[in-house]
């Protein structure tokens, strides 16, 4: 039987095609988002500085089961630990500080993106470290004097200087002249994505102002030591003391602490994305495959008059699903591939995940995409084969003219499940879920309402249809009543071609709209915490000592604070309210550039260990003025603080705040890096900035500008996750637009025999061409009107839980545009199939198959 269903390919090449190119795409798209997944949970961060130690000791990242925001740094004392352990050759420290080369007055290196500023911002290190990359002289002598330095050859280059030039550097504020006495290659002329730059080892230390840590030690063990082994015995010399081994690839985390956060990005955007592909895909499938296998009904039935056994039906029809979804799924993976790739280079560009993680992609990605595929064709085809085997021949042949019973108990249950589940992940997104893991339950309740809603979408058809034939056969006569006609007699295969509309409708609906309650959402959360008129930014580790009482001094400036951002944990009392992500610390110094009121106690207070927290948080802690909450801070440093302030946060979200000098020494840094201006009454805003430009013009790479310099660094990392969100999603509405319209020209394209039929009859191309708009109107309606129901209920919860409102203010336009982008794809995908049959004679139309 799949012989002669092979044989017979050429007679139904449309149905073919439209089930290829459902695989085809599916498959690229679930293949996409599993190397991003793949990626994700492999993590691999090949070292580059450090990359000739076998092993690396460096600071525990995490805390609980979240990642720690701030380097963790260790005891110097565990160099020794480390040096002891039987098998080590040598322990060599290392310590990392930000330091910028200057030439002409400003940094060498751009670091205005903040991107930029964590990842490629040049390191100052000591020459002892110099070994574990490791790195080669290739001109001059390594730094011997406290006024010695050596660059690597990039660094060199863009600061124009050769040996024994005077070069001119910043570190933690400070400008220092130093001489360069030697520029250095990583071996095999590498470069490092992080420029470096080495002084002498106690240089090194006295510049990093943390004396006594190290960031890093690397391992070099001796001749025929088993690398695995001596990992085990550093950890148990170590005895967890808040200290990790770090091996392979993995070692790269002790270099960039901050990509250990890309794992957690590219699994969860994976997943989500992933999830809704899968189901999109898979449903998307199914839904071309039955219309295909259903538009053959008549085929079938004649193929029962004469004998054929239900057996061989099935076997017929599953064998040629199976025969064309592994082919297609199969091409599909090598396009998907090369889009997961391109997926995962948009999000390093956007910096939501590091440029120090490898892109992998293995062959579990195209088994599940492929499996995937199979799993929908193969279902769609067991399901409508087994319904036409049952059916006895003569009802068969009735049964392919006339549509039978569509409220099946199949398609009753499977609505139930996609319907209940949806709206248990809206209750879920109300009440449940916080900060990014809000959109995971957000998204695929849109999807499985909009999924239950097609499986009942015959039934709505006919509703819709009763409700709209009066108003169509007024306005268009005959062709408009027999349009009617169409979608009454043929519910179910109208309700085919109805489905990708919904999912076009509300997916596009739903997610373009959860983006804008989100970009809302950052913008109520992250304003009216501070009051400030001018920003000096250092982007060269901190500010120079005493820069904050110059700027209180000069004129026109009415107060002045540091400012200092980080991610913390409450450690104790238990908090029920606290997720994953930890709580956004400020650190402040004073309360005269704090906008909001303190509800108890006095922000005044904000000095040595103490912490002032938002009204309802105060609450579910069970803390009130005078008591105390011990934090876990960025760099995994546990501080007991005093409650000295509750106040009222404007949005949903808030911050904890906390005086700038303690926050501050808890951040990778070690000092702030920002300091808020408020002008005083009356005072020139030109004349203010350009006097504290002049005031800090001996501080290269330090800025003064406007209050967006406060948020500039989460609004880029805001619309860098609005870009990847548009991107993706408009991966999978694109998919569902190909779906609409591959169903469409499927579906229309197996009408040519009636198309033959009315024209022989008296119809005119001109009235067939009339029934298919108004057939597309109806079709239009049910789609739009059910994709609209399905994204109310991801955008009604959604703006619950991050506006705390349940209608949200946001731009209708869009709305119209995914509208009007689903009324031409509608039209144009049915008017141009129906155009092209039309155009043979109309015996020949009337007498070819059906």
């Amino acid at each position: 039987m799949l012989s002669l269903a092979l044989r017979t390919l050429r007679f139904r090449k449309g149905g073919f095609v439209a089930t290829f190119i459902a695989m085809f795409f599916g498959a690229a798209l679930i293949m996409a988002c599993g190397g991003l997944m793949e990626s994700g949970v492999r993590d691999a961060v090949p070292p580059q500085r450090l990359a000739a130690a076998p092993l690396v000791v460096t600071g525990d990242q995490t805390y609980e089961s979240s990642q720690l925001a701030e380097r963790v740094r260790l005891d110097a004392g565990r160099v020794g630990t480390v040096a002891a352990v039987p098998g080590v050759a040598k322990a060599v420290p290392d310590v990392s500080f930000p330091v910028s080369v200057v030439r002409d007055g400003r940094p060498v290196t751009d670091l205005t993106d903040g991107a930029t500023r964590t990842e490629h911002r040049p390191l100052g290190h000591g020459w002892g470290s110099a070994q574990l990359a490791p790195y080669t002289l290739t001109s001059g002598t390594e730094p011997r004097a406290a006024g010695d330095v050596v660059l690597d050859t990039e660094l060199a280059r863009q600061a124009g200087a050769t040996v024994g030039d005077e070069v001119r550097l910043v570190a933690h504020g400070r400008l220092a002249e130093f001489r360069l006495t030697g520029v250095v290659q990583q071996a095999g002329g590498r470069t490092a994505s992080q420029p470096a730059v080495f002084f002498t080892d106690a240089r090194a230390t006295a510049l990093s102002g943390r004396s006594g840590t190290v960031d890093a030690i690397g391992v070099l063990p001796k001749p025929g030591t088993d690398a695995g082994e001596l990992g085990s015995r550093i950890e148990q010399a170590l005895d967890g003391r808040a200290a990790v081994t770090l091996s392979g690839d993995n070692r790269g985390l002790a270099e960039f602490p901050q990509a250990a956060t890309s794992q957690q990005n590219l699994i969860m955007l994976s997943a989500i994305f992933g999830g809704w592909a899968i189901l999109v895909a898979m449903f998307g499938a199914s839904s071309t495959l039955g219309l295909t296998i259903t538009q053959r009904h008549r085929e079938m039935a004649l193929m029962k008059a004469i004998g054929t056994t239900p057996r061989q039906l099935r076997r017929m029809i599953l064998g040629e699903t199976l025969a064309v979804s592994i082919v297609a799924s199969v091409l599909g993976c090598l396009p998907g591939a090369l889009l997961s790739q391109f997926l995962f280079d948009k999000l390093v560009s956007a910096g939501m995940v590091s440029g120090a993680v490898e892109f992998r992609l293995g062959l579990v990605p195209a088994v599940v995409a492929v499996g995937a595929s199979l799993l929908a064709g193969v279902g769609a085809a067991y399901i409508t084969a087994r319904k036409i085997a049952k059916t006895r021949a003569t009802e068969a042949l009735a049964d392919s003219a006339i549509e039978g019973p569509w409220l099946t108990r199949t398609r009753i249950w499977l609505s139930v499940l996609f319907l209940v589940g949806g709206a248990a992940m809206a209750v879920m997104t109300m009440t449940m879920m916080t900060g990014d893991l809000t959109a995971s339950t957000a998204g695929p309740a849109c999807i499985m309402w909009a999924i239950g809603l097609a499986l009942l979408a015959p039934g709505f058809t006919k509703g819709i249809v009763a409700l709209l034939k009066g108003p169509l056969g007024a306005v268009s006569g005959l062709a408009g009543r027999l349009a009617v006609l169409n979608s009454r007699a043929h519910t179910v295969r109208m309700a085919a071609t109805i489905t990708p509309i919904i999912l076009l409708t509300g997916i596009a609906t739903g997610t373009l709209y959860m983006q804008q309650i989100e970009d809302a959402s950052n913008r109520t959360a992250h304003t009216g915490i501070l009051r400030a008129d001018d920003v000096l930014t250092a982007t060269a580790g901190g500010l120079a000592p005493g820069t904050l009482e110059r700027v209180r001094h000069t004129p026109g400036v009415a107060a002045a604070s540091d400012y200092v951002t980080s991610t913390g944990f409450v450690q104790s009392p238990e908090d029920s309210t606290q997720t994953g992500d930890g709580w956004t610390l400020q650190g402040v110094t004073g309360d005269q550039n704090i906008s909001v009121r303190a509800a108890e106690g006095s922000l005044a207070g904000l000095r040595g260990n103490s912490v002032a927290l938002p009204v309802d948080h105060a609450a579910a802690l069970g803390r009130g003025i005078g008591d105390t909450i011990t934090l876990r801070l960025g760099d995994g440093t546990s501080a007991t603080v005093k409650v000295v302030a509750t106040y009222r946060p404007e949005g949903v979200a808030a911050s904890l705040l906390l005086p700038a000098e303690l926050l501050a020494a808890h951040t990778t840094d070690g000092a702030a890096g920002q300091i808020v201006v408020r002008r005083a009454p009356g005072a020139d805003p030109a004349r203010l900035t350009a006097a504290l430009s002049a005031l800090v013009k001996d501080q290269p790479g330090v800025d003064v500008s406007g209050s967006a310099a406060l948020s500039a660094d989460r609004t880029a990392g805001q619309q860098q996750l609005a870009t990847i969100n548009y991107l993706v999603v408009g991966m999978i509405v694109g998919y569902t637009a190909i779906s609409v319209v591959n169903t469409l020209i499927a579906a229309t394209g197996r009408r040519r025999r009636e198309f033959g039929l009315q024209q022989l009859t008296g119809f005119t191309r001109r009235q067939i061409m009339t029934m298919m708009s108004m057939e597309s109107v109806l079709t239009l309606v049910v789609g739009v009107v059910l994709g609209s129901i399905a994204s109310a209920i991801t955008l009604f919860p959604y703006s619950v839980a991050k506006l705390g409102q349940v209608v949200p203010t946001v731009p209708v336009w869009i709305y119209l545009a995914v509208v009007a982008g689903a009324v031409i794809i509608t039209f144009a995908a049915t008017l141009v199939p129906t155009w092209r049959a039309t155009r043979f004679r109309p015996v020949e139309a009337a007498t070819a198959a059906a």
